[in-house]
């Protein structure tokens, strides 16, 4: 199983991993492009734009893109993150020829008409609405929205009601000729393969309308440290849920910092699972919520860690008290041996475990190369992962978990006054 790389002199990147046991293949086109790239009037354009590419190129129509993954049982589909666009399928290997084919066609030759952006417009404005119906999603987006306020990353990935329904068909059209270009992309392919003969086909796909005849070198997203206003403590939407939602979160490693491994294990320790300590602390030993969970976020130059909960809007500021007494206490004096090695224990499994198939195997290369320009290798992870200690656990703890916290309220409440005195 190894990860090979070639690029090509277009700037376009190549990684492919073999994995003879298996009888699939897997294909991702990662563009160095997301929702912290765009200005406040096109906000949204890069998801809006992952949409459109669907619906139609120079060669293939709507159905046809989409009937010639099905017609062979494969899945095809894409996903628009705050710093990258992916567009992937998945298929027996002896398809991998035509889904390249496919994929390529959507990055090279989409049409993106007017009349597509009108009806795509209807679709991501039923996303939003989507989104706003649903307060355990709302509620991070509202997190980055306060936290980073109004910058490219406090901005929702989706845009707003507004910037989607003033985008014209130009705007959208030109932001794809801008930044789908081939020192921007990486093309990830997994599965049971042959790297020279990826690299074959990959060529000959893309080079469709001069896309690879302009000379370029890779584009890494540079690690410069993000600006953001005034931090605001709290973030509330009043909605009339049955249950009060809150993420509660604060500074964390960015993305090319080596504590993330550390800020992982931290993350995962405090809420990653049914032993985490704040699951034991709200749920198990109080009842308190149902859902407990949390995470560390790493983008270039930023990061945070937070935490989530949902529970009864009475009981609201009593878990806000315990997610804050909890953090304090392991700011304070770490976390012992056991909790640590059941926490590495758990990332460690995950990790392995998410590389049972092609797709994911697929989806690690792609991101490591769009986001550092290399592929780490996955044994290196691991070993990463089982070298953080009792030290380096508290080192970061004491670090961050004091830094100043912002918290996101969707929930039953006139105002944010009794949560912002617990905050100070």
């Amino acid at each position: 199983m190894t990860v090979r790389r070639s690029v090509l002199p277009s700037g376009l990147r190549i990684v492919t991993e073999e994995v003879t046991s298996v009888r699939s293949a897997a294909i991702g086109i990662w563009v160095n492009v997301g929702s912290r790239d765009e200005t406040p009037a096109v906000a949204g354009a890069s998801h809006f734009l992952e949409h459109l590419l669907f619906k139609g190129t120079t060669r293939r129509t709507a159905l046809e893109i989409s009937s010639s993954i099905e017609s062979v049982g494969g899945e095809m589909n894409a996903f628009t993150s705050k710093e990258y666009t992916c567009f992937y399928a998945r298929v027996i290997d002896t398809d991998l020829p035509m889904a390249i084919d496919v994929i390529s066609d959507l990055i090279t030759s989409s049409v993106v008409t007017a009349l597509d952006v009108d009806a795509e417009r209807k679709v991501v404005l039923e996303e939003i609405a989507m989104r706003d119906d649903d307060p355990s999603d709302l509620v991070h987006d509202l997190y980055a929205e306060t936290y980073y306020g109004n910058t490219p990353l406090g901005r929702p990935i989706l845009g707003t009601i507004d910037s989607i329904n003033n985008m014209s068909r130009s705007s959208v059209f030109n932001y794809y000729k801008k930044r789908y270009l081939p020192q921007d992309l990486v093309v990830a392919v997994a599965g049971n393969i042959n790297h020279k003969k990826v690299v074959q086909m990959v060529e000959k796909a893309l080079s469709a309308d001069g896309f690879l005849d302009v000379a370029g070198t890779p584009v890494i997203r540079g690690n410069t440290a993000v600006k953001k206003p005034a931090q605001q403590p709290v973030g509330l939407m009043t909605r009339p849920t049955e249950q009060a939602h809150m993420f509660y979160g604060m500074e964390g490693v960015a993305r090319h910092d080596d504590r993330r491994f550390a800020m992982g294990i931290l993350a995962s320790a405090l809420g990653g699972g049914m032993s985490s300590r704040l699951f034991q602390e709200i749920r198990e030993k109080r009842g308190l919520a149902y859902s407990v969970y949390g995470y560390a976020q790493q983008y270039a130059g930023s990061g945070q860690i937070g935490f989530y909960a949902g529970c009864k809007p009475a009981k609201a500021v009593e878990v806000l008290e315990i997610i804050r007494e909890t953090l304090a206490d392991v700011a304070d004096n770490g976390m012992n041996h056991e909790e640590i090695e059941r926490a590495k224990g758990a990332v460690r499994g995950s990790l392995v475990l998410s590389q049972e198939d092609s797709g994911s195997r697929m989806s690690r290369i792609g991101k490591n190369e769009i986001v550092y320009g290399r592929v780490m290798g996955f044994d290196d992870i691991l070993k990463a992962v089982s070298q953080v200690n009792e030290a380096d656990i508290r080192e970061i703890a004491g670090a961050f978990l004091t830094k100043t916290p912002t918290l996101a309220l969707v929930g039953p409440f006139k105002n944010t006054a009794k949560f912002e005195k617990v905050m100070k």
